[in-house]
């Protein structure tokens, strides 16, 4: 394997960098992890043993059932909308009603999924009614899911509050967003399936310093908002093609 092949095979599996070739600390720190995960020394250095586990990792994960058709079909109505964006309510772990008033679909800490009040047909692009009011500026044509979770979180020094966001979230997330990509033709691009964080960045949109979602409560080796953004949407291409 060379460099890229072993970034790619990181990134797939989860793991927070970019696949430019160049064997860079970020690199290093992702191997790191991933050979402390295998039980194997923990150098950085991308041996024989290490290749052997990375690929049986890979292939673990590639026959791992893709479960479709997670959102029900009554709940993605047809409309023309643009992009998906990805929150977390900054609440507890069960929707509100007030988190159901503003995302169209919810993540519970079980990964259980939650409609919420207004229909995504309300946000669509020449559309009428009450649209759901998740980013500031940035409602016309954007689906709104927000997972349940980080009450009274802090940014620096990070802590994740009450509430912390669960992996049985985080992993039923790409499904839902590969169910939305399919049915409203949108493309799982860093500009059309982003976090409320990624969007003043992205989009030039300003958002008053929302910083979700650019930590991972469950897994602390995950730093920055486009990390974030680069796992979902490699995982959301992933069951979209599946």
């Amino acid at each position: 394997m060379n460099t890229r092949d072993v970034q790619a095979a990181l990134l797939s599996l989860g793991y927070s960098l970019t696949i430019d070739g160049v064997a860079g600390p970020k690199t290093k720190t992702a191997v790191q992890a991933f050979q402390r995960g295998r039980g194997l020394a923990a150098d950085g250095i991308v041996g024989p043993q290490t290749v052997k586990a990375l690929q049986a990792a890979v292939a673990e994960k590639t026959e791992q059932k893709v479960e479709l058709g997670v959102v029900p079909a009554g709940w993605m109505p047809a409309a023309r909308l643009e992009r998906i964006i990805v929150h977390w309510t900054a609440g507890s772990h069960r929707a509100s009603g007030l988190d159901r008033s503003h995302y169209h679909i919810l993540i519970e800490a079980d990964g259980k999924l939650v409609r919420g009040t207004p229909s995504i047909a309300a946000n669509g692009v020449g559309a009428s009614g009450t649209r759901a009011n998740h980013t500031l500026n940035c409602n016309t044509g954007s689906i709104g899911v927000a997972l349940c979770c980080m009450a009274g979180a802090v940014e620096s020094p990070f802590q994740a509050g009450s509430a912390p966001m669960t992996a049985a979230q985080w992993k039923a997330l790409p499904p839902v967003l590969a169910d939305l990509c399919r049915r409203y033709s949108i493309p799982a691009t860093p500009k059309t399936v982003l976090s409320h964080a990624e969007v003043q960045g992205t989009l030039g949109i300003k958002q008053r310093g929302k910083w979700d979602i650019s930590r991972l409560a469950f897994d602390p080796t995950v730093v920055g908002a486009r990390a974030c953004g680069d796992i979902f949407r490699s995982e959301t291409l992933r069951f979209h093609h599946s």
